[in-house]
């Protein structure tokens, strides 16, 4: 089962400092420090995006028109560290919150997931139509220190990519980024497949 994800609570830092980026590309000028700040926001995004990863603690919202016919919602993008609610919107608009009582999380399996607990189901009220389900959970690795190395260099590879080739690329994709950032990605694209 599709559904939408929507950030509610941007991380408060990112992965890697406008210093240690340039330190990493042997800048030694503060002239372009706005840009490489931009670049490693999206640097950032563009490998969340891509992966399915969350390097920071963010909040997200994630939308199903329904609850699944099966006993088990998977979330697609994590590390989940935590699920905030899990609340229902009926054909009226009226919002309900499922009791936690009724499920539990698995942070452990890739994609985490919430599985309804034994003589538990889903709610049976008609929902509204689009977006009935709504999920709010907390993913990333925790603060900046906390990121796997093989992120924050393939993050910090990407920095340097762009802000070398700026402007000679209008769409970036994986096989045109350097064959180390591909392979520092790799074992991270679990989050996207699993779904």
């Amino acid at each position: 089962m599709k559904g939408v994800f929507l950030i509610k609570t941007a991380p408060t830092e990112e992965p890697v400092t406008t210093a240690q980026a340039k330190t990493h590309m042997r800048v030694d000028i503060s002239d372009d420090d706005t840009l490489i700040g931009t670049l490693i926001k999206a640097a950032r995004r563009w490998i969340e995006n891509l992966t399915g990863i969350r390097m920071v603690t963010q909040t997200w919202y994630y939308y199903l028109d329904a609850f699944p016919c099966g006993d088990i919602i998977k979330l697609p993008i994590g590390p989940v560290s935590s699920i905030s609610s899990v609340k229902y919107t009926d054909a009226d608009g009226a919002v309900s919150t499922l009791a936690a009582s009724n499920y539990e999380v698995d942070t452990v399996s890739i994609p985490a997931r919430i599985v309804l607990k034994e003589n538990s189901a889903w709610p049976s009220t008609t929902l509204k139509v689009v977006n009935g389900v709504t999920i709010e959970f907390v993913a990333g690795y925790g603060a900046a220190a906390a990121v796997p190395e093989e992120l924050t260099l393939a993050l910090k590879m990407v920095i340097e990519h762009w802000y070398e080739h700026r402007g000679a690329v209008t769409e970036m994709r994986l096989e045109e980024t350097p064959l180390t950032v591909q392979n520092l990605l790799a074992d991270f694209f679990m989050y996207q497949r699993e779904t």
